[in-house]
């Protein structure tokens, strides 16, 4: 009897040790945090870039008060759009000169046509 106890014992264990150490440690992978995802390379452009040849205007302005959001054909096109995607559209209309205007620094263009409609230029997107 003795040895039929030790044999179930021993193949109790046997078993017991296999399963326990067949994940390893068990513990799930950490997720990176969602704010400090790089942005796409290629990011989408929901609207008609043509019809955004409209934000030329934008860049002539000079009274722009601090905090109150301009209203604009330009704007009302980027209504509704997330940031990456506004900053997007606006990049597609400045680099095939639907704005009309030949010498541009794209990156302050941008800037400057996105925070006008209230918008952010998202961490780490580049234009070009």
């Amino acid at each position: 009897m003795a040895t039929l106890s030790s044999t179930i014992f021993i193949l109790s264990l046997l078993i017991l040790a296999t399963f326990t150490s067949a994940c390893g440690p068990c513990e799930p992978k950490p997720k990176p945090h969602p704010t400090l995802k790089a942005p796409p390379v290629n990011p989408f452009c929901p609207r008609d870039t043509l019809k955004l040849g409209a934000c030329a205007d934008l860049l002539g302005l000079v009274n722009v008060a601090i905090g109150s959001q301009v209203t604009t054909p330009c704007c009302t096109l980027l209504e509704g759009l997330a940031d990456l995607e506004a900053a997007a559209c606006l990049c597609t209309a400045i680099k095939a000169n639907v704005l009309g205007i030949v010498k541009l620094d794209i990156p302050v263009a941008l800037s400057a046509l996105v925070s006008a409609c209230a918008k952010k230029v998202p961490t780490g997107f580049k234009c070009g």
